[in-house]
């Protein structure tokens, strides 16, 4: 047995592990009438997922603030299944950055707001990440009960797309290079107008997050299709021709103070994270 760090809701709980490790654990009723320092029954555990690492365990309270649990474990279940099934390597922040997308997009589905994604078909060139969004739509819906289109695999994809990696390369961040590349951001979005508002502070914190481990990615190879992204970046573009503007100046500004190459899906997701802020509407 394992004592219980913090209960969720009757089918999830928080318990740590001793030496200051912690996991979430899933199961029917394996926290019901449970409080926190209680016990919790191994046998009814049917899913565990381990917090490893600090930013872990920091990405966990930061999401609990405004996200169900329900959707958090559901979150967790799918990148699980990325890393015990292939291997997968990838940065803390997709449990930030996922979360935030599958809450959003159930939100929209059941006040029928929910509009299909656009982002062309990446199949061929991410296999691997289309066969982990293809399970996690699958866990979605039966965890969620809901029945999301084929078309959201392309979006659960690109996060993972953008989140592949080491995680070793984002614990150790240079402090400066972070802060460099903040005051970059926080200059452009001001001069746009863009500021930290109560209505936008959970997206505005996501991409303060976002860009802390931009840091850690710096001098990462991009193995990504060019053309591909390109073809993306436009389509991205007609859509949100303000957001992908700023989004635009803020990469290449941060390439050419930086002296470095960014990923070509570092666009795309400033796109996304702009797009946000400013809450433009789609052009098409």
């Amino acid at each position: 047995m394992v004592e219980i760090a913090q209960v969720f809701n009757n089918n999830s709980a928080l318990v740590n592990l001793g030496d200051n490790r912690q996991a979430i654990v899933k199961g029917k009723g394996i926290a019901f009438k449970k409080t926190k320092g209680g016990q919790v029954d191994s046998s009814k555990v049917e899913n565990i997922f381990y917090l490893n690492t600090k930013s872990s365990q920091e990405n966990l309270y930061f999401l609990l603030k405004d996200i169900p649990i329900d959707v958090v474990t559901t979150t967790y279940e799918i990148i699980d299944y990325a890393k015990k099934e292939f291997n997968y390597n990838i940065l803390d922040y997709v449990y930030i950055t996922l979360s935030d997308h599958i809450f959003g997009s159930y939100q929209r589905l059941l006040a029928n707001t929910y509009q299909e994604s656009l982002i062309p078909d990446m199949s061929d060139q991410y296999p691997t990440e289309y066969l982990i969004a293809s399970h996690g739509l699958d866990v979605i819906n039966h965890n969620l009960r809901v029945h999301f289109p084929k078309s959201e695999i392309k979006s659960i994809a690109l996060h993972f797309i953008n989140a592949k990696g080491e995680e070793s390369t984002a614990g150790d961040l240079k402090e400066d290079t972070t802060k460099e590349v903040n005051d970059i951001v926080t200059t452009i979005l001001n001069k746009n107008k863009i500021y930290r508002m109560d209505g936008n502070g959970n997206y505005f914190d996501r991409f303060m997050i976002h860009l802390q481990y931009l840091a850690g990615r710096l001098d990462n190879e991009d193995s990504e299709d060019r053309d591909f992204s390109d073809k993306l970046e436009s389509e991205m573009r007609k859509e949100y021709p303000r957001s992908s503007k700023i989004a635009k100046e803020i990469y290449s500004n941060l390439q050419e103070k930086l002296g470095t190459n960014l990923s070509s899906n570092e666009l795309l997701y400033f796109i996304i994270h702009i797009q946000r802020l400013t809450q433009e509407k789609t052009t098409k």
